[in-house]
């Protein structure tokens, strides 16, 4: 994978500055987690700025812009909605989005009331988005690193994982499963 170019606090505001004025003088913080594919920052504490981390991970600044939208009303949660795409500017190569914060909190056993609901919610979801009908999404490949597209691509990774846990798991059992 490419290099990862230095993301941070100071460039954020830098992009913000000079492709959306109108927010210039918002306080910029990252999140506490950020995750990989994107680095992730507040911007105040309405908005989110997520900048893809590598080339392979900013194709999906465009698909999230188009399709992020129109999943959104038909899901019982909410899900981001992009407000604005920026561009490569000074240091940063690629695309990049701000969002509208959702507000909440990591999901752990521990800070989930009602384990019940918890499921219930999310089934809701799930079954909601596996009825959204998918014509004209995007199709299966490597720019959306095979999401969609047939488990065969990922069989070598798979037995290379299961191998490495031998010891630690029942691997015939895990093969099977992979079977």
């Amino acid at each position: 994978m490419d290099s990862k170019p230095s993301i941070d606090t100071a460039l954020v505001s830098r992009l913000i500055a000079t492709q959306f004025p109108r927010w210039k003088n918002l306080a910029v913080r990252p999140v506490e987690f950020g995750g990989w594919d994107n680095r992730t920052f507040h911007l105040r504490d309405e908005m989110t700025v997520r900048l893809p981390s590598a080339a392979a991970y900013s194709l999906q600044v465009e698909k999230e812009h188009r399709w992020l939208p129109r999943l959104a009303p038909l899901l019982p949660l909410p899900i981001p909605v992009p407000l604005a795409m920026g561009v490569p500017g000074g240091t940063y190569p690629w695309p990049w989005s701000v969002y509208g914060w959702i507000e909440g909190e990591t999901a752990k056993r521990d800070r989930i009331a009602s384990l019940s609901q918890f499921a219930t919610d999310l089934a809701a979801f799930l079954v909601a988005l596996q009825r959204i009908d998918a014509t004209g999404g995007p199709a299966p490949g490597q720019h959306n690193f095979f999401r969609g597209g047939p488990l065969s691509v990922y069989d070598g990774e798979a037995r290379q994982a299961i191998a490495a846990l031998d010891g630690k798991i029942d691997t015939d059992a895990a093969s099977a499963v992979w079977e």
